[in-house]
């Protein structure tokens, strides 16, 4: 049976109806402008992912609460703002085929719209009086921070280790989803025990996606029918060129980094990376890496009663790995 999403969220499918107001009201402003550029992102919201891995991580335990709902609105935010922020990083005009708010209002506007976004988590979070799911966020925004700038250290080296990889994508996306799945079954009144189990379960889900990212950059683009190559034109080191390189001849190694660090806009030379990659099995090695964290997240929610929400989610991290874009 074919995995969709609106299969995937049946178990929560009325309370993320119900969420979507609240996210809207969480966000807006008396200040025209800020309200135009606020409609615009509301109009543009993706697939709710986050939404749904704090709501199933909540009605896996217990019947989801109030405190469900603000933990929901406060992933949102959070994920929104630090969107908007690496599109101004990155100088991206574009996010999945739609104007990302730099192009449209340059980078100052849009620098402040996210540091508005994140305002208006801590405030949400302060006037419910829901201090535990704030620091869970609060770390999450502090791990993504330091993932973000451990990776722009390392790839100055060019010399970026499967373990020092493994950190960054823990702290830089790993830790989003972990907090999702944490702060949801924290919102339910779950022990401190379970809330440990759920956030590793979220931790081990978000290190599938991401090298599932990182494995699109080496695959052909559905919109290009090439693949983007994007992670070697910022000279990003990630798992499949990473494996490549440790096992290659030094010579050989020698030749793949002077093309990364010279040659990196080079559409041919990218290629060239790309298909070395591919022969030396990088994509092999990245999937079954993949796989193993996959299990590793469904072998911890074996560990609860079976329920549907607990199904939902063991589809919703298969879903984030066979996704196609």
């Amino acid at each position: 049976m074919q995995l969709t999403l609106e299969k995937i969220k049946e178990p929560v499918k009325a309370e993320l109806k119900a969420f979507e107001p609240l996210f809207s009201e969480a966000m807006q402003s008396k200040v025209p402008f800020l309200k135009l550029i606020t409609n615009y992102i509301l109009r543009r919201k993706g697939k709710q992912m986050r939404p749904m891995f704090v709501m199933l991580s909540a009605k896996m335990h217990q019947p989801i609460a109030d405190s469900t709902f603000v933990m929901a609105c406060l992933i949102e935010l959070l994920h929104t703002a630090t969107l908007i922020h690496d599109d101004v990083v990155d100088e991206t005009y574009q996010r999945r085929g739609v104007f990302s708010l730099n192009a449209l209002w340059k980078s100052k506007v849009s620098v402040l719209v996210g540091d508005f976004l994140l305002s208006k988590g801590l405030q949400l979070a302060v006037e419910k009086k829901e201090l535990g799911l704030l620091e869970i966020v609060s770390t999450s925004v502090q791990q993504m921070s330091e993932g973000e700038l451990l990776q722009i250290q390392e790839s100055k080296k060019l010399a970026i280790t499967e373990e020092i990889y493994f950190e960054v994508i823990r702290k830089k996306t790993a830790s989003l989803i972990a907090a999702c799945t944490a702060g949801g079954a924290k919102s339910v009144g779950v022990s401190a025990e379970v809330i440990e189990k759920m956030r590793l379960f979220g931790e081990y889900a978000g290190m599938a996606f991401q090298i599932k990212d990182d494995i699109f950059d080496y695959q052909k683009n559905k919109f290009t029918g090439k693949p983007s190559g994007n992670d070697i034109k910022e000279k990003k080191l990630t798992l499949p060129l990473i494996f490549v390189l440790k096992n290659i001849s030094a010579s050989e190694r020698k030749r793949i980094r002077g093309i990364i660090a010279h040659h990196n806009q080079n559409p041919e030379k990218v290629n060239e990376v790309i298909d070395f990659v591919v022969k030396n099995k990088g994509l092999e090695y990245a999937e079954e890496k993949m796989m193993e964290f996959r299990d590793k997240a469904n072998a911890i929610l074996d560990e609860f009663p079976k329920n549907d929400a607990r199904e939902s989610l063991k589809n919703l991290v298969d879903f984030s790995i066979k996704r196609i874009s």
